[in-house]
């Protein structure tokens, strides 16, 4: 089952992550051109996944992350996933609050 791409706010933070990202942050203009290309294949990644068992990380996430790997040369995975724990930049970019 496809997980949903959908933003869980500030749940820790009294501080949005939407103010913590400077406003001429060149992935601001990137996360505009990602969202709309990964909206466009939504149609598509629901073809993908079955509709019964358990919600799946959205793929959306996914490769958003993986185009922050690309970005920053990050060697690895593991490496990716400390990012994405503690830099509130990648954290925003994926859209994991």
């Amino acid at each position: 089952m496809r997980g949903e791409d959908e933003r869980t706010g500030s749940l820790f933070s009294y501080v949005d992550l939407e103010a913590r990202v400077p406003a001429g942050h060149p992935l601001r203009a990137m996360r505009g051109l990602v969202n709309a290309s990964l909206a466009a294949l939504d149609g598509s990644f629901d073809g993908l996944y079955a509709k019964t068992g358990r919600p799946s990380i959205a793929p959306e996430r996914l490769l958003r992350a993986v185009l922050l790997q690309m970005l920053y040369s990050i060697r690895s995975e593991r490496q990716l996933m400390e990012r994405l724990e503690f830099d509130l930049l990648f954290r925003w970019f994926v859209g994991h609050a």
